[in-house]
């Protein structure tokens, strides 16, 4: 049995939200954590109507919609596995920390955060502070 550990901190109610979503989604895809030998983990929150994601060919595949014209289709390395607990939260897991942090990365510099409205593909225990928009007269 592996435990999991979710950096989030406490006390804040976005974070609270969070701490929620993940506990869910353990709840949903504790059969997976449990099974697998996978040491590390890395949750992306997807933000954006219309935004989905979808895994398929158990965790080989990883397919984003994100307002684009066509989606778009990552390959996951071997180190590598990828769930998707619900359309808007993907999971990174696998035994090597490295390969996992990478992997992530490169799934949220598909469509990174904007600062102005916050769409995009975040790590789900990221703060992206939005910017103030153009003032009127």
């Amino acid at each position: 049995m592996h435990m999991f550990l979710c950096p989030i901190k406490s006390g804040t109610k976005s974070a609270n939200k969070e701490l929620a979503i993940s506990y869910s989604t353990l709840g949903e895809g504790g059969k997976f954590a449990t099974s697998m030998e996978a040491k590390f983990f890395r949750f992306l929150k997807i933000v954006g109507v219309g935004f989905k994601a979808r895994a398929e060919a158990e965790g080989r595949l990883l397919y984003l919609k994100l307002g684009y014209s066509h989606e778009i289709e990552l390959t996951v390395p071997p180190a590598v596995r990828v769930f998707c607990f619900r359309p808007n939260i993907v999971c990174c897991t696998g035994i090597e920390k490295q390969r996992v942090h990478q992997f992530s990365s490169a799934v949220r510099s598909c469509k990174p955060p904007e600062v102005y409205k916050g769409k995009g593909i975040m790590y789900i225990d990221e703060v992206i502070k939005k910017k103030q928009g153009k003032k009127s007269k």
